[in-house]
């Protein structure tokens, strides 16, 4: 049976590591490497197209066969067309062209065991034309794989952002290193390859921006070691620089297929939506959080709602917006009288997830002033701010102050306070005595300031940061703080 040029297959099992690779001695042309990362009755491969000769290649096709007992569901990076058992990987129009030495990737999962054969790639073989020589190496490990294990969250959580695409200052952090103390990790961050596209891709923090980053497959090895232990690892889209303006349903289709893809093939518990900037505004006239009809908001719904019906009831959904689209919303929605067109816009799409909804954890910093409740404006950085605005998301609050349009209460589980992990991490920063002097007044009605919430809220979930990369360059202070007040 004729393989790909060269097979390395990272069989994670429950008591070793299985390595197997084919070489051709002298590979010349246009080549296909396929590589696999193992559980029980499946495997994640990634398919690495690699350009021997001394010409650019504009276009590739890679075609193999599998039998009938493996088949492939979601795949990234490629076009996929099938006939019976026959497979046909196209590019896509970015990654289509490849330069002499210069290789290009796609990935699929596959439901089986079997590997593929008869592999061709522009009608020549994987291999380059030469046949292969073969090699086996096994090593014994303690790494476990699998699909990713269900399970609730604990009582009270940690949740924080990993850089895990760049490093942003605070330096880089292995997956596999990330510390106990969190309970939710969420990746940082999947982006649009434009702002109306709808199309996200996520790639790995690369080697000159991060020396130490690890290879994909031990990358993936330390979601799953997390996972083991519980916790819960979910994709970032947006952030502070990717905008994602699900305008058309073309681009919701593509939100969908290329977010399923990432959590696919990276076996993720979920979804972070993140949406910062412009990612989400109101159109004139969209004045009932109820029944919005901004394409926009309307679009973005829907695939969330999409992604939560793939998954099923295991799916997590957290959202991480700024005051502005939130609580902003209490005095202003959308552009009604002048306003920015913008505020309060997260509002109809938390209204739409709210059954479900797993975690909202607003962005408590890089914020202006904001009223309250109280019909006072709060700044943020203290023990009030934080308390106000939890408060108006736990008691609910009329939509532009109309109250026969009123932003009813979330469940208490599915709060948390959203910080900054240290000064350097954002504007707003609180220390820890103020964070556990809100969280007194919220959880037991002890040691409340200026403002009075409107109930106390025992089952408040936890806390959010940005970032477990900051905390770490603050020497875990964030961490080991709030987890030792908020114990599982």
């Amino acid at each position: 049976m004729q393989l790909f040029a060269r097979i390395s297959a990272v069989a994670a099992l429950v008591l070793g590591t299985v390595i197997v690779s084919l070489a051709p001695a002298n590979a010349a042309g246009v080549t296909a490497t396929f590589t696999k990362q193992s559980w029980d009755t499946g495997y994640t491969a990634t398919v690495t197209i690699k350009n021997e000769t001394s010409a650019a290649i504009s276009s590739w096709k890679v075609e193999f066969d599998y039998p009938a007992s493996t088949a492939v569901g979601a795949y990234w990076d490629s076009l996929l067309t099938r006939s019976g058992n026959h497979h046909t990987f196209v590019n896509r129009e970015y990654n289509g062209s490849v330069a002499p030495g210069a290789s290009v990737t796609f990935g699929y999962n596959a439901s089986g065991t079997a590997d593929p054969s008869n592999c061709t790639i522009n009608g020549a073989a994987c291999t380059g034309g030469t046949p292969p020589t073969t090699t086996t190496t096994t090593t014994t490990t303690t790494t476990t794989a699998g699909p990713p294990p269900t399970g609730s969250l604990p009582r009270k959580v940690l949740v924080g952002y990993l850089h895990a695409s760049f490093a942003n200052g605070s330096g880089y952090l292995r997956m596999a290193d990330v510390p106990d103390e969190w309970d939710v990790i969420d990746l940082a961050f999947a982006e649009p390859t434009s702002a109306t596209s709808g199309e996200l891709r996520f790639a790995q923090c690369p080697v000159a921006e991060c020396p130490n980053v690890e290879s994909e497959a031990d990358f993936i090895a330390g979601i799953r070691a997390q996972q083991a232990k519980g916790k819960k690892v979910l994709i970032s889209i947006g952030g502070q620089n990717g905008q994602v303006r699900l305008e058309t349903t073309a681009a919701r289709d593509a939100f969908v297929r290329s977010v399923g893809a990432i959590i696919d093939k990276y076996g993720l518990n979920g979804l972070d939506v993140d949406f910062e900037g412009h990612s989400l505004s109101l159109n004139a006239g969209d004045v009932d959080f109820k029944n919005p009809t901004t394409p926009v908001i309307v679009n973005l719904i829907s695939a969330l709602k999409s992604l939560k019906s793939r998954y099923g009831a295991g799916f997590m959904l957290t959202m991480a917006p700024e005051t502005f689209f939130v609580q902003v919303g209490y005095q202003f929605y959308g552009g009604a009288g002048g306003g920015d067109a913008r505020t309060g816009a997260y509002v109809p799409v938390i209204e739409a997830m709210r059954n479900d909804l797993t975690l909202l954890h607003v962005q408590d910093y890089n914020s202006g002033p904001v009223m309250g409740l109280d019909n006072q404006y709060h700044n943020m950085g203290g023990a009030d701010f934080h308390v106000a605005m939890t408060d108006m998301v736990l008691a609910g609050f009329p939509v532009r102050g109309d109250t026969s349009k009123v932003f009813a209460p979330l469940r208490q589980d599915q709060v948390a306070i959203g910080l900054p992990a240290a000064q350097y991490a954002g504007n707003g920063f609180t220390s820890v005595a103020d964070v556990h002097t809100a969280l007194d007044c919220l959880t037991k009605g002890t040691n409340c300031g200026s403002y009075k919430p409107k109930g106390v809220y025992p089952n408040l979930r936890g806390l959010m940061t940005w970032s477990i990369n900051w905390d770490k360059y603050n020497n875990y202070e964030f961490s080991k703080q709030h987890r030792a007040y908020l114990p599982r």
